[in-house]
């Protein structure tokens, strides 16, 4: 594709998309709607800039400043289901003060709305509504992908990876946000968690594969309650006369526990 007037790009069968006014584009095939509203992508940068993910990504970071050398004249980094956009920030920053090379991000997203919110926040990245399903990328073009929270599409992640190139997702553990999921349930069968099946499909997927274990716990003061409750899709379905208990609990901490799986071609 090429870029015409730095207001459009026009591929070689003529189509036409525009930048829009806050300087993503929209590359989805489609429209789509989600349930990821304006208010979620707000909570959860509001959470996102209180620290709460900062160990996580700085143990990402440092996985991916081990493997580069400065032989890598520009790095590629997509994060795949990026949201709001804060992580791809935070781990382009923290990259870019120890790292002596050019690293270019990408943030791709189905929610219109967290790429808008994404681009008005970080203008040094580059943003798109696109589905993962079908990504709008060229074959090998990738260093890193980072899938981080979200679904994934392995098929895609190859392709668009180069030869040397990682996927690195995390995905929860049983006791993220333990406190949060222990007063919106009420049924012990709905407390028990495995990611054992994830964490397998992710080894069909890749020859190597690594992984680490992230736990932590994080002080919570009275105005976080709100942003960690509306930032997860934990509280769809729940009574709206339990979410009110909730900014009410005396919860002075919460328990952040993730896995990275770092898989390699």
């Amino acid at each position: 594709m090429r870029m015409v007037q730095s207001r459009s790009l026009i591929c070689a069968k003529q189509h036409c998309f525009d930048l829009s006014k806050q300087g993503y584009i929209n590359l989805a095939l489609q429209g789509y709607k989600t349930k990821y509203n304006k208010r979620l992508f707000e909570s959860r940068r509001t959470i996102c800039r209180s620290g709460f993910f900062e160990p996580l990504n700085e143990r990402i970071s440092s996985r991916i400043g081990a493997v580069l050398n400065t032989a890598n004249k520009e790095v590629r980094v997509l994060d795949a289901g990026c949201g709001e956009g804060s992580h791809l920030h935070s781990i382009q920053g923290k990259l870019a003060r120890n790292i002596p090379v050019d690293l270019l991000g990408v943030g791709m997203d189905l929610s219109k709305e967290g790429i808008s919110s994404a681009s008005r926040e970080y203008p040094d990245l580059i943003w798109c509504v696109a589905d993962i399903a079908k990504c709008p990328f060229a074959n090998e073009q990738f260093n890193f992908i980072l899938n981080l929270l979200s679904p994934s599409n392995y098929a895609e992640f190859k392709r668009m990876l180069s030869d040397d190139g990682f996927v690195i997702k995390v995905i929860p553990e049983r006791e993220y946000l333990q406190e949060l999921r222990d007063f919106l349930s009420h049924k012990p069968e709905k407390q028990s968690y495995s990611n054992n099946s994830t964490i397998e499909r992710f080894r069909e997927h890749f020859a190597r594969m690594d992984m680490e274990r992230v736990r932590y716990r994080f002080p919570l003061d009275h105005t976080l309650i709100e942003p960690l409750l509306h930032m997860t899709p934990l509280s769809w379905g729940t009574a709206a006369e339990r979410l009110k208990q909730i900014p009410e609990m005396n919860m002075t901490e919460i328990t952040i526990d993730l896995t990275i799986l770092i898989g390699k071609k």
